[in-house]
């Protein structure tokens, strides 16, 4: 094959979903950002093309990958934010580390709001992430709704950490305020414990 790939669109085998990371940051099954890497670039190297059908691709992957200096994920509503859903670290994270594993630094990080029409933001994930932890996984009206919810309350309480943890072991980006703002908030809490 050409050296010069003019492939655009990765995704994970035909058949899968994902972008392998989540199976390794919950069972703490991986030692470095490299190992992350790893795992995205494992699994989203099938090119998709006219031909509906996915092709192996690891080599144009990385092709693709080496010179990207930025990353950016359009957020198009706000029935979910970052921290709701394994998939926003898998895929922003797994590909930011992907890159810097192959180009040797982390590429820029954003997020694009273009949940109001003509008022579209991009703001830096990193404000993202402090923005997400201050309006809602420590905001007490959140933490109270979780509390009226029981069980599955529990597990949001849960998976919203697992999702933070997720971003911060991809991108390096999660400020130690936002685990000692959680710590205070729900674990100082005797109420919530």
């Amino acid at each position: 094959k050409n050296n010069e790939s003019i492939n655009r669109i990765f995704g994970s085998a035909p058949g899968s979903y994902g972008a392998g990371l989540q199976e390794l940051i919950s069972n703490s099954n991986w030692e470095n950002n490299s190992d992350l890497a790893d795992a995205y670039l494992n699994w989203s190297n099938y090119i998709y093309d006219s031909n509906n059908e996915g092709t192996f691709g690891r080599f144009e992957l990385e092709n693709e990958l080496k010179s990207i200096q930025l990353v950016m994920h359009n957020q198009d509503n706000k029935e979910h934010d970052i921290l709701d859903s394994d998939d926003y670290y898998q895929f922003q994270g797994g590909i930011s580390s992907a890159i810097k594993k192959i180009s040797g630094s982390m590429p820029q990080i954003y997020i694009g709001d273009l949940s109001k029409f003509r008022y579209s933001k991009v703001n830096k994930l990193s404000y993202e992430i402090d923005k997400v932890v201050r309006t809602r996984v420590v905001n007490p009206k959140w933490i109270n709704g979780m509390k009226e919810n029981g069980y599955k309350g529990a597990f949001e309480f849960s998976a919203t950490l697992d999702y933070l943890y997720g971003y911060d072991a991809t991108t390096n980006l999660v400020s130690d305020w936002c685990y000692s703002s959680i710590y205070n908030s729900w674990l100082c809490d005797d109420n919530l414990k």
